[in-house]
């Protein structure tokens, strides 16, 4: 209920907008014959020239994404159209910025823009990979394929998507690491969207001294222990311990279990337990050698 009044509440800075607006709409017709003649009063038309596209920029916006989660309301849907819709207001609110700079100044925008084609065109060239991930991050945001949250595999970089700009997507990798993939990568490698559909599968890796591999079985046993008759494992879960990579003074292991859900929460809560089970067979480990 809370987050429904939040959703329908007016922002501040709208209402200031409008308040803006109207004033400085107000103070132009009221002084329009002077406006070449005073430079405040250009300064004036340049807000204004800013503030009235915003304002309907934003009632635009607020329409379009009202609509949306009216027509998606008993659906599960991705967020990936409002990120979009967000992302394009603020790229086209800075166009209005710009420009209204430009009318504060005196300055033609149409006039200045064409005086710099060459000068576009050399820009646009020097640019072209932030332009090409810009697009590209435009596609993927109005595209239902991926999503916030969801867990992908792009080239050699797997993890979950944290935030999705126009640069790159913000993934952080099963080390927890973040790292940014340029957009313009989910077009030219093969990506693969793990969550596309969820999975009660789940995976629990971990590592262990390499004097530890002898005692596999005692560590099958503990881990048998938690397991058996657990209430958020399917019972058709076999504990099969997979060895992942052996280096020069640990061993990297893999269970793979089945879960109750495919919800990500219980799959880290489950995780956690074995884990910790892990620990006090390491720890009793120790302690007898």
């Amino acid at each position: 209920m809370l987050e429904k009044e939040n959703k329908n509440k007016i922002p501040v800075s709208f209402i200031l907008k409008i308040v803006a607006g109207i004033l400085l709409v107000g103070f132009y017709l009221q002084f329009e014959n002077q406006i070449n003649e005073n430079k405040w009063l250009q300064v004036i038309k340049g807000l204004n020239s800013f503030l009235i596209p915003s304002i309907l920029l934003s009632v635009s916006r607020f329409v379009v994404i009202a609509l949306y989660n009216a027509q998606h309301a008993n659906k599960a849907v991705r967020g990936n159209f409002v990120l979009g819709i967000n992302r394009l207001t603020a790229i086209l609110n800075a166009v209005f910025a710009i420009i209204a700079i430009m009318i504060a100044l005196g300055i033609n925008p149409v006039e200045f823009i064409t005086s710099l084609t060459i000068v576009a065109m050399a820009i646009a060239v020097l640019f072209r990979d932030y332009i090409t991930n810009l697009i590209s991050g435009l596609f993927i945001m109005f595209s239902e394929q991926l999503s916030v949250g969801d867990r992908i595999k792009i080239g050699d970089h797997k993890g979950r998507i944290m935030d999705i700009t126009f640069a790159n997507i913000i993934v952080q990798n099963e080390e927890d690491d973040i790292v940014m993939v340029p957009n313009n990568l989910v077009f030219s490698n093969p990506t693969v969207n793990l969550s596309a559909h969820r999975s009660n599968l789940f995976a629990v890796k971990f590592e262990l001294p390499l004097h530890a591999a002898t005692e596999i079985d005692k560590l099958e046993n503990e881990i048998q222990a938690v397991v058996l008759n657990h209430p958020n494992l399917a019972k058709e879960s076999d504990i099969i311990l997979n060895v992942e990579e052996i280096g020069k003074d640990f061993v990297r292991y893999k269970i793979e279990l089945h879960a109750v859900t495919s919800s990500n929460r219980l799959h880290k809560q489950l995780e956690n337990e074995l884990l910790r089970q892990i620990l006090i067979f390491e720890k009793a480990l120790i302690k007898s050698s």
